[in-house]
């Protein structure tokens, strides 16, 4: 039984490991003929093998003959369907990685009866077979794309169904109550309630405050998969390129003693401690007549306004009390968003004796001491941004990092604010029973309880090829 009828019964080939010579390739088939296909052109040397007695997830050493010549030695695994990761019968050829070899080798399995699979037909195929849902279907792209521990781990956590499970709790919980709204309707001439009304209330409430919760995650989540948005800032001539330059190990930005050398953003990327942070350097806060200058300055507030995390930097050799106090009010302006970690950097303790004490008396932020120059104290900064990261993410038990599965979470919660203004309201049941197949609707679409073939289509096209 599939998800849907349209599923036909082709038997698809593709190379499943990267294009171009490597060491070796791994071609896949799946399909009722994919094991027919690959005797057709695979001779083995076992005999286990040659006496049709083919064990799945076993592999067996033999040669592809072209038209009576030698092509290749390779190894061929079969896995029996429903045990397979398509849930049919899958056949994988891994052969020599030369060019010459795998067009050959998938030239003959296409004349065996084969037909090239599509970008993300093999996934789209285990999901048809309900091997896996379409949460999870993403998360093999992501697995795929993780480019870091953390993208790593987030796609990991949703291959494995644990928010799955979440979205399937929620939806069960309400198609309870909904079969009981929809019970009403058959019998509305007679003014009967099957559902009780505080009891549905407060079930309303606990589905509202997880899918908030899960909404909120997705905060995290993006920037994970994405990056940390971190922004340096700071005034002309504070040391925020060396810092950025230092941070990414190379000279990515010019460094002068010139005010306003950098007048447009900068940005880098860099793994630390298992996260993506994207670093980005900015123009300097200051009032200027340069127009190309204060344009820079104006994409510093952009930035600002993007980023996650602040570092903020200040010169000490030249930073007394009353431009701490005026840096203070600066802060002040810019922390609008309390959700954004600011970390204040005091640079250039290399051209001071002590440090200054009136920092901490002023500034109630995180504030960290180094010399950008000389790199002293820059893995205090590395630890800070980990620290920051591993605190949000500690936070949410599962963080939601797919911008479709956010947007089918906030149209959820949207349709049980209705349900809920609907009971509180005593507003006709059949108006609460459709606000509530709107919200089973969209968190159907998470997992593909609900779908469209455009959907289907719009998500797999996206897979590489052979996946």
């Amino acid at each position: 039984m599939t998800h849907f009828d349209y599923l036909n019964n082709d038997t698809i080939c593709a190379l499943s490991t990267a294009p171009g010579m490597a060491a070796i390739a791994v071609f896949r088939l799946s399909g009722s003929e994919a094991v027919a296909i690959a005797l057709n052109i695979f001779s083995a040397r076992s005999r286990e093998f040659q006496q049709g007695r083919i064990v799945s997830h076993k592999a067996y050493l033999g040669s592809v003959y072209d038209k009576g010549e030698l092509l290749d030695e390779v190894l061929l695994t079969v896995f029996k369907g429903p045990h397979s990761y398509t849930g049919e019968d899958v056949v994988e050829i891994s052969c020599h990685g030369s060019v010459y070899v795998q067009q050959r080798l998938f030239s003959l399995v296409l004349e065996a009866g084969a037909r090239p699979a599509t970008a993300g037909e093999f996934t789209m195929r285990a999901f048809a077979r309900q091997r896996l849902d379409l949460s999870q279907a993403e998360a093999v792209a992501d697995l795929i794309a993780s480019n870091s521990k953390s993208t790593h781990d987030l796609a990991i956590k949703q291959m494995r169904g644990g928010f799955s499970e979440k979205i399937a709790g929620l939806r069960q919980k309400l198609v309870d109550f909904a079969s009981l709204i929809e019970l009403e309707l058959d019998f509305a001439e007679e003014d009967v309630e099957f559902a009780d009304r505080k009891e549905f209330l407060q079930l309303i409430g606990e589905i509202k405050a997880e899918i908030l919760s899960l909404s909120q995650s997705f905060q995290t989540g993006n920037v994970l998969k994405s990056g940390i948005p971190v922004a340096i800032i700071g005034r002309p001539n504070v040391g925020k390129s060396t810092l950025l330059n230092t941070l990414l190990n190379e000279e990515k930005a010019i460094v002068s003693e010139i005010p306003g050398t950098t007048r447009d953003a900068i940005e880098d990327t860099i793994v630390i401690g298992g996260y993506n942070f994207r670093f980005i350097d900015t123009a300097g806060l200051r009032q200027s007549d340069d127009l190309i200058e204060n344009i820079g300055i104006e994409r510093t507030y952009e930035k600002i306004n993007q980023a996650s995390i602040i570092l903020y930097v200040c010169d000490l050799s030249s930073c007394n009390k009353e431009l701490a106090e005026e840096m203070l009010d600066e802060f002040k302006s810019l922390m609008k968003d309390e959700s954004k970690k600011f970390i204040l950097i005091g640079n250039k303790i290399d051209q001071i004796k002590e440090t200054p004490s009136h920092f901490s008396e002023m500034v109630d932020l995180e504030t960290i001491f180094i010399s950008a120059k000389r790199k002293e104290n820059i893995q205090l900064v590395s630890d800070s941004l980990l620290r920051s990261v591993r605190e949000s993410a500690a936070q949410a038990d599962t963080i939601v990092s797919n911008a479709r599965h956010y947007h089918a979470l906030m149209k959820a919660g949207e349709a049980m604010e209705e349900v809920e203004n609907g009971l509180l309201h005593n507003i006709p049941t059949d108006l609460i029973a459709s606000d509530l197949r709107k919200a089973l609707h969209h968190l159907g679409t998470i997992t593909g309880q609900v779908y469209t073939n455009e959907l289907l289509g719009n998500i797999f096209s996206k897979f590489c090829i052979g996946k």
